[in-house]
């Protein structure tokens, strides 16, 4: 009986097909699963036919509707696995079909496809512009070197024919995954063994041929990590029935190296921009270290409730529900967690107070005792030295460390501060409140006294937590092998926790990694978005040294961002909704659409203008039922973790992004004011890097001076 697989080129596209053709998929595909090999190639219903002057003579098209064809590599081996390739539109699939080429690559042993009529135009052209070129830019690798790793001779030609790196970019869709990555690092400047490391030999599987073979059903085998195959009906309609929801867990092979590794000797992190899959790779640790003994348990952990619930719901999708195995694992957020180890073991516990709350005691502190600080400065040296370093008393804080504060204080004016300190907390005593980090370093202290709950801890958002939450962390598992694996990217660091690993006991030195290629927006999104953080520098995970986003791309393309002002909020807002009318009439679902602003009172107008226009609307505060139906409005805040088809960033307008009120006079703290900038532009990066294939930025009046157009 015929196998059928699913290639990655068909999910990418399978979800913008409008429904009457994801139902003639649906319909054909379990067609395809009752038949015989003999039936396969005489039915009249499925059209199994060649195609005409094809570079690979395997391509077949298949009928799912009148007017669309599945494209079908067939096996000419006598093995039954077929591979889905693609579904078009009928004269759309015999084109797209006659120009591409399958083949196993010689290194990883992975199938990969390429336009191979369009590079054998391409190529020619730039070969004569190479003749006169004064170096190229692959002149420093031999041809051996790109063949061992995995370069064939079609694309070693074009390789040979580039002058810099945008002439790779402009071969890109035309070339084959896995050797477009391998150029792409070398391209990027890291050198051949760190290539073959890093690409090479995490795509190529433990057990794979010592020798190439072209035997589609090994190929594919050798390639499960990107095609899926279906074994039998109910498995197909429950991959065909929720594709998106399949592939949110999907592992790819450039974050499988890190995520099913063995066993590591201490803690790990991993660090990656948006769409690397850091949180895909967190889920797949959680279910690699469940596997690795019956009974350990596992702390998966990460900022907000919000984020938490979508941990929970990937992993129980990664997990196929299995309740024994999702026993083991808590899901919850580190505040959430602190607290719970503090209820179960003291009396009471004080309730915890929001920012807003904070500030207002903190201002009262100040009139109260006529300190010569402004409440801000207060709360910040609070959460930065005082809860930061975790001092306990005025001899403790009059020695300690304020690198990163802009402001000196000599011993006296630091007992000022200490003074504003203790009130402050004893304010909070009589109400019978006190902050979350509070809390956490209670939980920490209770945790250091016996026996830690877990024999594993993974952490999601990892750039986003305090030192006080990392203690508790630290103290949830006990120092060894495969204890903490985290995973962040400093630059969506949206508030303001500065860390050094290091110092709490979570050594990563020679376990970090990072991930470089984002599977879920557009190069054309990603480029313009990495300007925004282009003219600051972001400090690293650990806090030594910073972060970049070097080598950091996509392999999808699409429509470059549309970025626009206008003369008025009511324009702004007006061109939302036609905007949102043009998605929904080229097939995008309300769900698909995401809309943020800085502040709740332009989401207020947004929503009014769109349930006039009839558009339904849903706001995102907390985790949103995802089938639920109407475009997402939700703060920039309220983004993280989300991601959509297309985004439309409101009102980004001078005053607003960044948002002078969150923003420390420079004059008052010239360290804390950069530091405050660079929080609004990650903030302001967060958002736009939320859309996967379309994203529009707009503003009233003045533009704000982060957007690469106002400088």
């Amino acid at each position: 009986m015929p196998r059928l697989a699913f290639a990655q080129s068909f999910w990418d596209g399978y979800e913008s097909l409008e429904k009457p053709v994801r139902a003639g998929v649906r319909k054909a595909m379990a067609k395809f699963h009752a038949l015989s090999a003999a039936e396969l190639h005489a039915d009249k219903g499925l059209h199994l036919e060649s195609v005409e002057k094809a570079r690979d003579p395997r391509m077949r098209t298949i009928r799912v509707t009148d007017f669309w064809r599945g494209v079908v590599l067939a096996p000419d081996d006598g093995s039954d696995v077929f591979l889905l390739v693609n579904v078009l539109p009928h004269d759309d699939a015999y084109t797209w079909a006659a120009k591409r080429l399958y083949s196993a690559n010689t290194a990883t042993r992975a199938l990969e496809v390429r336009n191979a009529v369009a590079l054998d135009e391409l190529t020619p052209l730039y070969e004569t512009a190479a003749r006169t070129a004064p170096r190229l830019l692959f002149a420093d690798v031999s041809d051996s070197t790109l063949r061992e790793l995995g370069i064939d001779d079609q694309v070693l030609r074009a390789a040979r024919s580039l002058v810099d790196k945008s002439q790779l970019d402009a071969f890109a869709t035309l070339l084959p995954e896995d050797q477009l990555e391998v150029l792409q690092y070398l391209a990027e400047g890291f050198g051949p063994e760190e290539v073959y490391r890093d690409v090479v030999a995490v795509r190529r599987p433990a057990d794979a041929p010592a020798e190439p073979v072209e035997d589609l059903a090994t190929v594919i085998a050798n390639t499960s990590a990107r095609i899926r195959l279906v074994t039998g009906p109910r498995e197909l309609e429950e991959v065909l029935e929720k594709p998106f929801a399949a592939w949110r867990v999907f592992l790819h092979p450039s974050q499988r190296r890190v995520a099913c590794r063995t066993s590591y000797g201490g803690p790990v992190q991993v660090t990656g921009g948006p769409g690397t899959g850091k949180t895909v790779a967190a889920l797949h640790r959680v279910k690699h270290l469940l596997g690795r003994s019956a009974d350990g348990r596992v702390l998966l952990t990460t900022y907000t409730n919000a984020l938490a619930a979508g941990l929970r719901e990937m992993l129980g999708l990664l997990l196929d529900q299995d309740e024994e195995l999702l026993a083991r694992v808590d899901v919850t957020t580190v505040d959430a967690f602190a607290g719970g180890v503090v209820r179960a073991r003291s009396a009471g516990v004080p309730k915890p107070l929001g920012d807003r709350e904070q500030r207002q005691v903190w201002e009262k502190t100040v009139r109260q005792l006529g300190l010569p600080f402004t409440a801000r400065f207060l709360a910040q040296e609070y959460r930065h030295v005082v809860l930061g370093q975790n001092l306990a008393d005025l001899d403790a804080y009059l020695g300690a460390s304020r690198r990163g504060r802009g402001t000196g204080l000599g011993p006296a004016r630091r007992r000022e501060v200490w003074r504003g300190v203790e009130r402050f907390e004893q304010s909070l005593r009589e109400r019978g409140e006190t902050t979350h980090l509070r809390i956490c370093a209670r939980a920490a202290e209770l945790l250091a006294g016996g026996p830690a709950p877990y024999a594993h801890v993974v952490v999601d958002e990892a750039q986003d937590l305090h030192p006080a939450q990392w203690r508790v962390l630290r103290a949830a598992v006990a120092p060894g092998p495969d204890d903490l694996f985290l995973t962040g990217d400093p630059h969506q660091r949206i508030y303001d926790s500065r860390v050094s690993l290091g110092s709490l006991g979570i050594g990563t030195v020679g376990r970090s990694f990072r991930l470089r290629v984002n599977y879920r927006s557009t190069e054309e999104i990603l480029a313009w978005s990495a300007r925004l953080l282009a003219p600051v520098s972001v400090d690293a995970l650990e806090g030594e040294g910073t972060d970049s986003l070097a080598g950091y791309r996509s392999l999808l393309h699409g429509r470059s961002p549309g970025v626009r002002g206008y003369a008025t909020r009511h324009e702004e807002t007006e061109a939302l909704v036609e905007r949102v009318r043009e998605l929904l009439a080229e097939g995008l679902a309300p769900g698909e659409i995401g809309v943020c602003a800085r502040f709740n009172l332009s989401l207020d107008a947004a929503e009014e203008k769109l349930r006039a226009a009839g558009v339904p609307v849903l706001r995102v505060k907390g985790q949103t039922e995802r089938d639920a139906d109407g475009v997402r409005l939700a703060t920039m805040h309220a983004m993280k973790g989300l991601e959509f088809r297309a985004v439309s960033v409101l009102g980004v307008g001078e005053g607003a992004v960044p948002f002078a009120r969150e923003v420390t006079p420079r004059e008052a703290d010239p360290l804390q004011h950069e530091a405050d900038l660079l929080r609004e532009r990650c903030l302001l990066f967060v958002a736009c890097t939320r859309a996967r294939e379309a994203l529009s930025v707009t503003w009233s009046g003045t533009p704000s001076p982060f957007l690469p157009e106002a400088a």
